[in-house]
């Protein structure tokens, strides 16, 4: 007989659950395009600024300014696993708000193994402070701040949603203004008891502190959230039980489903003003979707 390792997967469905290749035969194909179609973006509106938010190199963003000013600011945060993919991967969507009227930050920070998770959470919430500070002196407005993540990134922005900001930073506790989570983990266990764990070196501190979903009551914006209809059970089970413990504290929260399409697919949708994630994005950034 099997041993069920959580809920009622054994150790091999588990650690299927939470390898998203499994479940997308085009994952390698997408995962390329993201730097090939970013490329492209840089080379039809020129490079972007870059800029150190903090004391390693690691700890950089790249920003493509729009044409007015004070803009809101819209933050992507990657996904790769925790351990892949880059700013450089990630400009595709960066013409979708430049042209809508936003600055588009996408962010570097350090992957696993080279940090361990809970400094490469503190690093994305540096940047999002950082960017808070100087928005006014690159154009931006500081009071219209948004965050996306696909992935690890949706963990990492869901991260960032729940920081104790004032605690941390000394910042208002509203610095983001909303955040879009696509495909995401919000509760870390199910991570920890998987195969994941021999890289993500997740203790049962570390799950306690790291699980945004275990920290909702510092929220203090709405939240869209979602999944791609063609992943895996465990993750459209990771995004509901996010969205209803959201709805449960009060928060305002979209649930949304990308019919027909994968986890690597969806995140390519933020690309368009007309795509599943770029309609979103835009619609709660209060922007034109034309």
């Amino acid at each position: 007989m099997k041993r069920s390792v959580f809920r009622d997967y054994d150790q091999a469905e588990l650690d299927r659950q939470y390898d998203q290749r499994a479940w997308a035969p085009n994952a390698i194909e997408l995962i390329n395009r993201y730097g090939a179609d970013s490329a492209a973006v840089r080379t039809r509106t020129g490079e972007p600024d870059r800029y150190n938010y903090g004391g390693t190199r690691a700890e950089c963003l790249d920003l493509f300014r729009t044409h007015r000013t004070p803009a809101p600011v819209h933050v992507f945060v990657h996904g790769g696993a925790w351990r892949l993919l880059s700013a450089d991967d990630s400009a595709f969507p960066a013409e979708t708000f430049v042209r809508a009227g936003a600055h588009y930050v996408a962010l570097d920070f350090a992957p696993l193994p080279q940090v361990p998770l809970d400094l490469m959470v503190d690093q994305v919430r540096s940047a999002i402070a950082w960017l808070h500070r100087y928005a006014v002196q690159f154009g931006g407005d500081p009071d219209r701040i948004f965050v996306s993540g696909h992935s690890s990134g949706a963990h990492l922005a869901a991260a960032v949603a729940t920081t104790d900001w004032k605690a941390r930073f000394g910042l208002p506790q509203d610095v983001v203004r909303g955040v879009l989570c696509c495909s995401g983990i919000y509760d870390l266990e199910p991570v920890r008891l998987s195969a994941r764990n021999d890289y993500v070196q997740l203790d049962d501190t570390l799950v306690e502190t790291l699980s945004p979903l275990r920290h909702v009551a510092n929220l203090r914006c709405p939240v869209a959230v979602g999944v791609g209809e063609r992943e895996s059970d465990e993750f459209k089970r990771q995004a509901r039980e996010f969205a209803a413990v959201l709805e449960e504290h009060g928060v305002p929260v979209e649930m949304f489903e990308g019919a027909g399409l994968n986890h690597f697919e969806i995140v390519t949708t933020l690309a368009s003003p007309a795509g599943l994630l770029g309609r979103i994005a835009l619609h709660q950034m209060g922007l034109s979707l034309g």
